[in-house]
């Protein structure tokens, strides 16, 4: 039955078809979504200043009374001005207000009112507050709601819809929470919450609306999280009988570090246990997560078992494929690659051979986990990068097998409380060691000023037989010409035919076709090229051991993490490497980032860094990174609340694991809700 919550915002009274359309913009077409539609500020009308005593270049309310009627001039620009003055008895305010023809009649002589806006002292030295808002004393003395808005559509007017649909519909909003967890943590009903967020009387209010809100929208994203990842760890028939890791081991030539035979146990132990293994393998660049994963495909085919790795990437996919035959090239282990590339006949015989048990390990991007792709015994699904696929692209590629093994590798460090919203179904392994003979990365900041000197020092490091990466943020010039943006394809000529003519340069970027692609990654791979000039395209899994040196143009429109995952590039090798972050930016947000990566070469501090930085919502991306987009909670403040609705989430399901009780039956709507712009 349809709900008034789900009438067209249309149909309130005051909106109507024209702004509809407006609120459809901000992504509110129901009366639902308009009471979702949650403040991102206040303006606290609640405090009243003297006009002496206000604070100036700051928001303040203060209460005045005209003292002389409106003039009006008009600037060159065709502007009508309107000014006059107010005073509270002792000091006075001048108010000046542009093109508001209405503002004459709105506000009257000798009568009160509360003006809010930012006071100055004007050229004469005297208070003046420039466009304010204002209300009637009797209308305005408390928190105003401050929305996201879009043209046409002010926050007064939102407001005012809000207020309305609260008045009207209100009364439809039913508990979503169960008793016991309302009592439990001390949180308010539903509906008083959701009036409260909007209209707060104080501070007080505000506190608590979020804090029951907050907790709602972390319960249903630990809900939705534990759902997708299958609940409880089940009962599987892929239990390994054989465990060949020390011998795979002794066949490598480097040792493993002691962190990766620590991770290579925990797995085993998993996957020997009867239940199915669901592990984050979580590592720094070059920690070495690639072998842990062959050590595991290795005791599987031993095992008789089959196994599947996805990349996000078929470029990293295809460094997979290259890795992962030199690790058993003389096994006789049966490895194939499936790619968007792959011609259709082969693609079908390698599905084929899938589906009969004839392959030992199959690699490939998302058409790993397209519905034809069938296994006969998968015993182990390996995804790489997981930030890049999303919890339901997750659960297809288990569902691939019968309860298989799941292994979510990761070289993108996260904090803990992310990891508890992206992985909150996994148990992690920390690779925290650097392989042997592995040196810090030396990182440096330059001007582009500097050009001339960092190409000396390119020249000197291929003299010396080593390569480079020049990393470019875009393809093509950008259409944005106040970000200068270097383009690859326009860097690449300029440097090929001037600065280093005599050198081997090359170019790889997301455009090119992916054979193109492949065979740029070939001939930089094998020593043929000096100086690959390149995008984002080389973030993840390209592995040179021969490359030096990573310069990255236009540092300051990279992310923290997405200049530590570059930086990864180089240092693979012995030879000391360096990363060269080329920026002119003067905005201090910029520099400190920029300095950061100066200062540690520790992922997980990065990463740390960088969520303060961004926040969640930005640090992957939300489509990236497969969640929903969170309205109010915050993860760098509301952990305690995290970890209270991760408990309670796996109470609920411990109990109900389909959300089918009646109790439970709104929470699964939410975690639909919640979940259905991901799928």
């Amino acid at each position: 039955m349809t709900s008034e919550l789900d009438k067209n915002v249309q149909y309130l009274k005051g909106i109507g078809e024209k702004k509809a359309a407006l609120f459809a913009k901000l992504k509110v077409f129901t009366v639902g979504d308009l009471l979702a539609f949650y403040p991102r500020d206040y303006e606290r009308w609640d405090r009243v200043y003297p006009i002496g005593e206000a604070p100036l270049d700051t928001d303040v309310c203060v209460a005045a009374s005209l003292i002389s009627p409106f003039t009006v001039r008009k600037t060159r620009a065709g502007l009508l001005v309107f000014s006059t003055v107010a005073a509270d008895g002792d000091h006075f305010l001048a108010l000046t207000f542009f093109n508001n023809k209405y503002v004459k009649d709105a506000l009257k002589d000798g009568e009160e009112y509360l003006f809010y806006g930012k006071i100055r002292l004007n050229a004469d030295g005297n208070r003046e507050m420039v466009a304010p808002a204002y209300a009637r004393v009797s209308e305005g003395g408390y928190l105003h709601p401050v929305y996201p808005q879009t043209e046409g559509l002010n926050s007064k007017a939102i407001a005012k819809a809000v207020r309305t649909a609260i008045d009207l519909y209100g009364g439809c909003l039913k508990e979503t929470l169960p008793d016991e967890q309302i009592r439990k943590y001390r949180l308010l009903p539903s509906a008083q919450a959701v009036e409260q967020i909007h209209f707060p009387k104080n501070e007080e209010e505000i506190h608590a609306a979020r804090r029951r809100l907050i907790y709602e929208e972390l319960l249903t994203l630990q809900l939705g999280i534990l759902t997708a990842g299958g609940g409880e760890r089940v009962s599987t028939r892929f239990a390994l009988t054989r465990d060949r890791s020390a011998a795979f081991a002794e066949t490598l030539p480097f040792r493993l570090t002691n962190a990766q035979q620590r991770a290579i146990r925990e797995c085993m132990a998993d996957m020997q246990s009867g239940k199915a293994m669901r592990r984050l393998l979580q590592g720094d660049v070059g920690s070495g997560k690639t072998a842990v994963a062959a050590a595991l495909i290795d005791s599987c085919a031993a095992s008789g078992f089959q196994s599947a790795l996805m990349a996000p990437t078929e470029v990293l996919a295809q460094q997979h494929y290259r890795t992962f035959r030199e690790f058993f090239k003389d096994t006789g282990l049966r490895i194939e690659l499936l790619t968007g590339s792959v011609t259709p006949k082969n693609k079908r015989l390698i599905k084929e051979r899938a589906a009969q048990g004839d392959v030992d390990l199959l690699i490939g991007t998302h058409a790993v986990i397209t519905g034809d792709v069938q296994f006969q015994n998968l015993a182990l699904a390996v995804t790489d990068e997981q930030h890049r696929f999303g919890v339901t692209q997750r659960a297809k590629l288990r569902e691939k097998g019968d309860s298989p093994h799941v292994l979510v590798m990761s070289a993108t460090p996260i904090p803990r409380t992310l990891s508890l919203i992206i992985y909150g179904d996994l148990d992690i392994s920390v690779l925290d060691e650097k392989p042997a003979g592995r040196r810090d990365i030396r990182t440096y900041t330059v001007p582009t000023v500097y050009h001339e000197r960092l190409y000396a020092f390119i020249r000197k490091e291929v003299a010396e037989g080593r390569q480079c990466y020049i990393v470019c943020p875009a393809v093509e010039e950008s259409k944005d010409t106040e970000s200068e943006r270097t383009a690859a394809e326009d860097y690449a000529k300029l440097l090929s035919g001037t600065v280093f003519r005599d050198l081997r340069t090359d170019i790889l970027h997301g455009k090119m076709r992916p054979k193109q692609k492949e065979e740029a990654m070939r001939r930089f791979q094998k020593g043929e090229t000096d100086v690959l000039i390149c995008t984002v395209v080389i973030e993840v899994g390209v592995d040179v051991p021969n490359a030096t040196v990573m310069v990255i143009e236009n540092a300051e429109f990279f992310g923290l993490s997405q200049l530590h995952q570059l930086r990864g590039r180089v240092g693979r090798g012995a030879a000391q490497s360096y990363c060269v972050l080329v920026s002119d930016a003067t905005n201090e947000k910029a520099a400190q980032r920029l300095s950061v990566m100066c200062e540690t070469n520790d992922g997980f501090k990065i990463a740390e860094e960088d969520l303060n930085q961004r926040g969640p919502g930005d640090f992957f991306g939300n489509r990236q990174s497969g969640l929903p987009l969170l309205k109010l909670a915050d993860l760098m403040t509301d952990g305690k609340i995290l970890y209270a609705a991760r408990d309670e989430a796996q109470r609920i399901l411990a109990d109900d694991p389909a959300l089918a009780l009646p109790k439970n039956v709104l929470l699964k709507e939410k975690v639909s809700a919640l979940f259905a712009d991901i799928s």
